[in-house]
């Protein structure tokens, strides 16, 4: 496990780079910009970002929580961090906080008012389980939002859907398969609609939403009292 654990950071820290120029590719900006308004974050909130990339979020989010609010951003791969730390520190933004650890466990105490994970629950083997974890994290009245990629439905999307699988395939670690027993975009299909289920069991108010012909899927709520 530990030996796929390290495999998977070197591949993502080779990514990094590559990253930010998909990351900020025109029209990703307004997804971000909508997973960050689904949030109903006020000045002077905390909000936690698990898979923080290299801060491709950052701006929507402290613009929501202001110069009094804090941002935190939690990774597990080095080199995603060190982009993000450049921009931090190249915007001056003294309460966006990096934290190197794993999303799936995050190394987080305390109630914040808001998560947020973008592309990212794909990735686990586990993404139910993940996503409880950060329910648990929220207080009442706080939200989570889930943005995602996986295979659109869409009639339209057909023509683009052989693209989509060749990019998940690359994006996957290691990324040198010709042949799949379960190809990586089936499998991000079903993590993806899997890490929706807390979100039906634990929030009100919940909406979703689809951009890009139906490949990209905003998910999000509010959280509710323990007793409904």
């Amino acid at each position: 496990m530990a030996d796929d654990v390290s495999a998977a950071q070197a591949f993502y820290g080779r990514w990094a780079r590559l990253y930010d120029l998909v990351a900020t590719f025109p029209g990703v900006g307004s997804w971000r910009e909508g997973a960050a308004q689904s949030l109903d974050l006020s000045a002077g909130d905390t909000v936690i970002e698990m898979g923080c990339g290299t801060g491709a979020n950052f701006p929507y989010l402290r613009e929501r929580v202001g110069p009094g609010g804090t941002v935190v951003g939690v990774d597990f791969t080095r080199g995603m961090l060190d982009r993000a730390a450049t921009c931090v520190a190249r915007e001056g933004w003294t309460n966006v906080h990096l934290v190197h650890g794993d999303a799936t466990a995050p190394p987080v105490t305390g109630s914040v008012d808001a998560v947020l994970a973008s592309f990212v629950v794909g990735m686990f083997t586990d993404p139910v389980r993940a996503v409880d974890g950060w329910l648990d994290l929220v207080r009442p009245g706080g939200h989570i939002a889930l943005l995602d990629a996986a295979r659109s439905t869409r009639p339209l999307a057909r023509p683009l859907d052989a693209a989509f699988r060749l990019f998940v395939a690359a994006s996957t670690p290691p990324a040198t398969q010709l042949r799949y027993v379960n190809p990586p975009w089936e499998l991000l299909d079903e993590r993806v609609a899997a890490a929706r289920r807390p979100l039906a069991d634990r929030t009100a108010d919940r909406t979703d939403e689809t951009f890009g012909l139906g490949f990209v899927r905003l998910s999000s709520g509010r959280i509710v009292e323990p007793d409904g």
